[in-house]
């Protein structure tokens, strides 16, 4: 299957450009591009954890920092979406579930990515399992490990 046009915008928020270098230009790119659907414009932005806080605070009521965000505006003709991860929970979370920074990065980025086109495994058990499926196979075709296999 062909992979779809995306025009992304990387961002890295001061006090989250640690991981700048892990995550290049190329590779955001290639996972995000291998979870679209349509053509995409996203922006990733990178974040510490009083700005993940922040957000997730405003926009979802929540009073913590979350690992990653999604901010979809347009699912067709083409998807547009800004997603925020924070640099502080990724690295804990890769830690505790045995996973590479990488490894983790990857699969957020196209857990991200299926939000914004409208996947969500919030509604229930069956759209959840449909969703994991998803992204397993998504970076199974990346030569990522299944993200939802224990550690």
């Amino acid at each position: 299957m062909p992979l779809h046009h995306l025009t992304l915008s990387l961002q890295f928020a001061r006090g989250a450009s640690a991981h700048r270098a892990l995550l290049a230009r190329h590779k955001v790119a290639r996972w995000i591009r291998h979870a679209l659907e349509l053509d995409g414009e996203i922006t990733v932005r990178i974040v510490g954890e009083e700005e993940g806080r922040e957000l997730n605070r405003s926009y979802r009521h929540k009073d913590y920092a979350t690992n990653v965000l999604t901010f979809d505006y347009q699912q067709e003709p083409a998807v547009m979406a800004d997603l925020v991860l924070c640099a502080s929970v990724v690295e804990r979370e890769a830690r505790e579930q045995n996973k590479t920074l990488e490894e983790h990065y990857a699969h957020l980025l196209v857990h991200g990515t299926l939000h914004a086109q409208g996947w969500d495994h919030e509604t229930g058990e069956a759209d959840a399992r449909a969703m994991e499926a998803r992204e397993t196979t998504i970076l199974a075709g990346l030569g990522f490990a299944d993200p939802y296999a224990a550690g």
